[in-house]
């Protein structure tokens, strides 16, 4: 976003929605009339986008209800959705922010409405059980492995700084490809993320950086930050013990404890003064050095719902997304880093929600 975008989204702002169709690499519709819709997205769930849009059956001579029509621009047998959130900037010009590609799962006509949903590009995985046991071979590696797994359907992208390795003999996933790309991060570790361009990016597990934005508890500008109502102690890990087997067949692990004193988990405080384990075992870990790594980025996952969380109401900003780091004022905290965990984005005039996690 252009510091133009970035300073009229502070406050009160006109926005308009543009949603492309594309059928392969057939473009099916370049300006489709979104009348309302919203954008949901948790990065909890293993498909963490969800879309939800309502289209005028007829518009500029056009009926947008898919019928029985397989290339139909809005009908679900493979269209994908690339949508732009537009910003008026003044003098006439919108700035665009791509908010991604969305596969379209269901079109419903009512009357003189059609409503659209789509789910992110993970869907393709998702769905996509394995009709024969997969088994790596020989000369595979952790990166190629999860090629081998997602594409053509989703081009992945490898960030540098990842050391890839080879994968041990014996390997086999039945039927959850999903279940398999996950298996494979969790050992290596690392993270995925669909990109706006609808590639895969596989990288570090990070839950540091940079705030991008700013969020003050002031309803005069727009924004409200209160704590999430309720607590629970299911979930509520301070010890992560990841297991392995060497390539002597012995049993290995990694353990690893949460030090961090300033959330309410954390190993030997009142939480517990015992440890708290979740345990898993790969046969992808191989070494203690692995385990502890896998242990590690584990732990980081399980905080992502356990920790403490505010929920944020606010103006609509098109540029955050999951994962993306805040400065928070309000609840009681000042200036405190939180994590973007999952968000609401209307497609119309209105509030935008999110749900941070206090790091």
């Amino acid at each position: 976003m252009s510091d133009a975008a970035l300073a009229i989204v502070k406050g009160s702002f006109t926005m308009r929605i543009r949603a492309e169709s594309w059928l392969g690499d057939t473009l099916l519709a370049d300006d489709i009339p979104v009348g309302d819709g919203s954008e949901s997205r948790d990065r909890s769930l293993n498909v963490p986008e969800q879309i939800s849009l309502t289209v005028p059956r007829r518009a500029g001579g056009y009926d947008w209800s898919p019928g029985t029509d397989p290339a139909h621009p809005l009908a679900a047998y493979g269209q994908q959705l690339r949508i732009d959130y537009g910003i008026d900037v003044g003098n006439g010009q919108t700035e665009w922010i791509n908010r991604g590609w969305f596969l379209i799962t269901e079109s419903a006509t009512t009357d003189d409405t059609v409503t659209v949903n789509c789910a992110g590009l993970l869907t393709l995985i998702d769905e996509a059980k394995l009709v024969a046991p997969f088994q790596p071979s020989t000369t595979d590696t952790l990166a190629s492995v999860i090629r081998s797994l997602v594409e053509p359907a989703l081009t992945t992208t490898f960030d540098g700084t990842l050391a890839d390795r080879g994968i041990p003999l014996g390997m086999q996933w039945d039927t959850d490809r999903l279940g398999a790309v996950t298996e494979v991060l969790n050992a290596w570790p690392a993270d995925m993320t669909v990109t706006e361009d609808g590639y895969l990016f596989i990288g570090p597990i990070s839950d540091s950086g940079s705030p991008v934005l700013s969020v003050t508890d002031d309803r005069d500008t727009g924004t409200v930050v209160q704590w999430q109502g309720g607590s629970s102690r299911d979930g509520a890990f301070n010890t992560v013990v990841a297991q392995g087997e060497d390539s002597a067949g012995n049993q290995i692990q990694g353990v690893v404890y949460d030090t961090n004193s300033a959330g309410p988990f954390y190993y030997g405080g009142p939480f517990n003064p015992f440890p708290v384990p979740y345990s898993y075992q790969s046969s992808l870990l191989t070494t203690v050095t692995q385990c502890r790594s896998s242990a590690a980025a584990t732990l980081k996952r399980l905080r992502r719902t356990s920790s403490r969380k505010l929920g944020v109401s606010m103006v609509p900003h098109p540029g955050l997304v999951p994962g993306d780091i805040v400065s928070v004022t309000g609840a009681g905290l000042t200036n405190a880093p939180c994590v973007i965990e999952a968000m609401s984005l209307p497609y119309s005039p209105s509030e935008m929600s999110l749900t941070v996690r206090v790091l």
